[in-house]
């Protein structure tokens, strides 16, 4: 796969849809990959045409992690440049990111997967860490993300044996929130993301995304002073105001786009 085609991309409805693309290789990833699917990530982060991401993978794959060429440098002490973004740089995305997992889910796929908001997978697919079982710890903060999606004890259970699971026992772990028929999950992520991007103020999505992010930190009266304070500048703001009324008034909202970054003072940056 020529290297300017390791990430695809389409538009349609306010949602970008972000392909992982080495279709061959099941979307394993590499360091060119990765600047590519970061680099995506901040463009669609800037563009005020786009109000929801989706993330899945080309063909029968989600992500299974590192490639297996990349592990083989590493294991070989053969230094590889990363990017200098984490790879947890989707944290730093202030639309809602949805994954929908189509295909094997590991690694660092599973940590993509962790770092998006919602997650959709197919029947059948099969998720794990994997870290133990190439003899290394929980990487990429998997273990500072698993345990605030699934709690400590399903955390441990995963990142300690490294085990495969399924999308229902996922399911029921409360790692994804659907699962659906393996050919309908990235057009169901896709109607979901567009409702958001229908519906949904793209500021107060950013705001709550923000405070998701910054409460897993902070005390309760820390979360309530903070939420006082962006209520109060909503209060202000034209969406506010359309949210109400086309509430009142049956219609769709006209809701405003998120401006790029460092080009508005807003409360969700």
């Amino acid at each position: 796969m020529p290297d300017d085609e390791l990430v695809l991309r389409s538009f349609a409805d306010g949602v970008l849809t972000v392909t992982l693309n080495r279709p061959d290789r099941l979307n394993a990833w590499t360091r060119t990959m990765e600047r590519q699917y970061f680099t995506a990530l901040d463009e669609a982060d800037d563009d005020p045409a786009v109000r929801v991401i989706v993330l899945t993978g080309a063909g029968r794959g989600f992500c299974p992690g590192m490639d297996t060429q990349s592990l083989a440098k590493a294991a070989a002490s053969v230094p590889s440049i990363p990017d200098p973004r984490p790879m947890t740089h989707g944290l730093s995305v202030r639309k809602p990111m949805i994954a929908a997992i189509n295909g094997a889910c590991a690694g660092i796929g599973l940590v993509q997967a962790l770092v998006c908001d919602v997650r959709f997978a197919a029947s059948g697919v099969k998720l794990a860490t994997a870290f133990s079982r190439r003899g290394l710890p929980a990487e990429f903060a998997a273990s500072w993300l698993l345990e605030r999606v699934v709690g400590h004890g399903h955390a441990l259970d995963l990142l300690v044996s490294g085990r495969p699971i399924t999308a229902d026992d996922a399911l029921a772990m409360g790692l994804v929130n659907w699962v659906t028929p393996a050919d309908e999950v990235v057009t169901r992520a896709h109607e979901y993301a567009a409702d958001l991007a229908a519906n949904c103020s793209p500021l107060a999505m950013a705001a709550i995304k923000a405070q998701v992010l910054a409460d897993w930190n902070r005390t309760e009266p820390e979360a309530f002073e903070d939420a006082l304070v962006r209520a109060n500048d909503s209060y202000g703001h034209p969406d506010f105001a359309e949210g109400v009324n086309s509430y009142i008034e049956h219609r769709p909202p006209q809701f405003h786009p998120l401006p790029p970054k460092g080009t508005s003072p807003d409360r969700a940056s």
